[in-house]
């Protein structure tokens, strides 16, 4: 078991900051378990949460919008849901997140919109926002 370095540390309290302690400690036993992908997670930690969350410039919640956006256009509900969360920890809401699929609509095409709807709604009700909404699949139209 290899310990985070000083940039690991850093990039690891961002990420607790904004998915908790509980997701945190899964992240650091990840990064420091020296099985397969703890390089890859302690990347994450020093790349994506030390250097860019944890960069000034964007406030958090504009980051949110960033990442999120590009997710989507990239068609990558896994990782999408985890940073609606991540998202929602930031000051989203469930109106900033239909808009901001109404908005990408127009450039990534309604199959992505609906592959991120999917995946937006699963992430709302896994912290308890908007728990009665249905996805297109539920109501029968995909």
């Amino acid at each position: 078991m290899t310990k985070l370095d000083e940039k690991g540390q850093r990039g690891l309290a961002v990420i607790s900051s904004m998915m908790g302690a509980e997701y945190g400690e899964k992240l650091e036993a990840s990064a420091t378990s020296g099985k397969f992908g703890c390089d890859i997670t302690r990347m994450a930690l020093d790349y994506s949460f030390a250097d860019s969350w944890g960069r000034e410039g964007l406030a958090r919640r504009e980051k949110s919008l960033a990442v999120i956006s590009a997710l989507i256009a990239l068609k990558q509900p896994a990782e999408l849901r985890n940073h609606v969360k991540i998202g929602v920890a930031n000051g989203l809401t469930v109106a900033d997140f239909e808009s901001l699929l109404v908005q990408l609509s127009s450039y990534v095409g309604f199959p992505c919109i609906a592959t991120a709807q999917t995946a937006v709604i699963e992430a709302l009700r896994e912290v308890g926002m908007d728990p009665d909404v249905k996805t297109s699949e539920e109501r029968g139209l995909l």
